[in-house]
């Protein structure tokens, strides 16, 4: 049985992890509409994996026998200035979610759920690959410093992103 204190800090994540993938839908939406189709793609399989993420939180409550409480999500934004913009956007996201998810640690560690703990690990391994994938695409934007070919170029290669869905072992926590 999870405690209350547990339950309302992973209800938290689950409906942060909701924002997460509403926010790369509307940044998905942004490339889509200047047709930067494939900085759109990276953004949509990225939604993808968020909405993964918060599934991974419903299933773990339940399991533990807590109760899953959703709440309303907040309209994320709708523009940005560039793409270097988006992604600078999204390496400070990846960061916040990172701080989440080691609060989370934190409160499973005091309050000496180890199943909690061992469920977390998966997402601080996780939030390291986000953070380190945001962050080479934010680091080839800047290295273009402006430079238009340069743009399609890494376009055309974050097309190539596809979603792949865990597996059920690592689905089920």
């Amino acid at each position: 049985m999870v405690s209350e204190k547990i339950e309302k800090a992973l209800n938290n994540q689950l409906n942060a992890e909701l924002y997460s993938a509403y926010l790369y839908l509307s940044m998905s939406a942004y490339f889509k509409s200047g047709n930067l189709d494939g900085f759109a793609n990276w953004m949509y399989v990225q939604a993808q994996e968020e909405l993964t993420h918060a599934k991974k939180f419903y299933d773990f409550l339940h399991q533990r026998g807590g109760r899953v409480t959703l709440g309303a999500i907040e309209a994320p934004p709708t523009h940005w200035e560039s793409p270097e913009a988006v992604f600078k956007a999204t390496v400070a996201h990846e960061e916040k979610v990172t701080g989440l998810i080691h609060e989370l640690v934190d409160i499973a560690m005091a309050e000496r759920d180890h199943a909690a703990q061992i469920f977390l690990q998966w997402f601080v391994t996780e939030q390291v690959e986000e953070e380190e994938s945001a962050n080479a695409v934010l680091q080839k934007l800047q290295f273009l410093d402006g430079a238009r070919g340069g743009l399609f170029m890494i376009d055309r290669e974050l097309a190539q992103r596809t979603f792949t869905p865990p597996s059920e072992t690592e689905t089920s926590g």
